[in-house]
């Protein structure tokens, strides 16, 4: 949750160096009581900021729509529903991110002597063993010369930690966020028909059609995509007519966890791994591209009594997507990957260069196009 600085009280007004928004926030605290002294005498952007608040909060009423649009967490003076009750209200902002990566033929980018996509050259592999197999995938065996070779294949990968109460709630709450955060990676990573470019319905209803502007967004996103409306930093969509699956198996490693939040809410915090093995639509025993994305998402659970929520939905506070192979600045909504014997149609890459598979650091939001290592 954001925090507000105390307000300057050498003077009669806020510092001046706030953005309207923190003086918004610092604006809505004071009348709470939660934020110091107010300014004795607002300054004339103060009048003006807090004129704004109101005049929104009557556009909310008249929309019906309520509260604050704030992050998740946001401390709203909270409505009175029928019944009496107090409930704090759910915010809308979210955080996104995408690293799109493109990788240039691998052989480009790689030390020579290396024979491309991570993988030993002819000579490495004939001195080890079969003259014949230079390690490279092919549509037999896909993840040949990977490290997602030994991991679990689709869903298996996505294993739920055992739930203890958290935050309030039983065990058995905390099992449910774990167990609906899977569905949402499953049906937005795995689903078949997702994959080929289909809608992810299921995904979709796992999210609270409370969180203001996030269903709507997504969906506007699947419907027109284009740089401001990028599906993928969700969804792993694939162009039929370009793609198709090299075989069935995804194969996906990562971890996940659940934290206490606010009283009454539990998070469950993901950071996964997919690993998709295509050949192009119509040449289907050409070369297999392999296209990593590690994606990284908090999911809420909060409490209905507390909070003005769905009952068995989640909300979805942030979410971090690393696109690994594919090309950078194509906003159609789907991922390109990058072949050995081809070169990228985006931009080319300009970020440093980037090991797919290395997940000791979180993403960070740099939005940088680099090279890939091996794939």
């Amino acid at each position: 949750m954001s925090t507000v600085p105390p307000p300057d009280r050498s003077g009669d007004e806020p510092d001046s160096s706030l953005s309207d928004e923190r003086l918004a926030a610092f604006l809505r605290e004071a009348a709470e009581g939660a934020g110091g002294d107010a300014p004795k005498e607002p300054s004339a952007r103060a009048r003006m900021v807090a004129r704004r608040l109101r005049e929104e909060d009557e556009a909310a009423r008249r929309d019906g729509r309520r509260g604050d649009q704030g992050p998740p967490g946001w401390r709203t003076g909270p409505s009175a529903p029928a019944g009496g009750s107090r409930k704090r209200l759910v915010g809308a902002v979210v955080g996104v991110l995408v690293l799109a990566v493109v990788a240039v033929r691998p052989s480009l980018v790689l030390p020579d002597g290396d024979g491309g996509a991570g993988q030993p050259s002819a000579a490495a592999a004939g001195a080890a063993g079969d003259p014949a197999d230079t390690g490279r995938a092919t549509r037999e065996h896909p993840f040949r010369g990977s490290p997602a070779e030994s991991w679990a294949e689709g869903a298996d990968g996505i294993e739920v930690p055992e739930a203890r109460a958290l935050s309030g709630r039983s065990a058995d709450d905390v099992a449910f966020a774990l167990r609906r955060t899977k569905e949402l990676l499953v049906a937005a990573n795995l689903d078949p028909g997702v994959l080929r470019g289909g809608r992810p319905d299921e995904a979709l209803a796992v999210l609270d059609p409370k969180q203001p502007k996030l269903l709507s967004g997504l969906r506007r996103s699947l419907r027109d995509p284009d740089e401001e409306h990028d599906p993928l930093l969700l969804f792993t969509r694939f162009d039929p007519a370009e793609v198709r699956p090299a075989g069935d198996v995804v194969k996906v490693r990562g971890r996940m966890r659940a934290t206490a939040g606010e009283p009454g809410v539990v998070k469950v915090g993901a950071d996964y791994t997919f690993v998709y093995p295509l050949v192009r639509a119509g040449d289907p025993d050409g070369p297999v591209a392999r296209v990593i994305v590690r994606r990284e998402l908090t999911l809420t659970l909060n409490d209905p009594a507390v909070w003005d929520v769905t009952e068995g939905r989640l909300l979805l506070e942030k979410y971090y997507a690393e696109h690994n192979n594919t090309d950078c600045g194509v906003d159609d909504g789907y991922l390109h990957p990058g072949f050995a014997d081809g070169a990228p149609d985006g931009e080319r890459p300009t970020g440093p260069a980037v090991d797919p598979y290395d997940t000791s650091v979180p993403l960070t939001p740099d939005g940088s196009c680099g090279r890939v290592t091996r794939t």
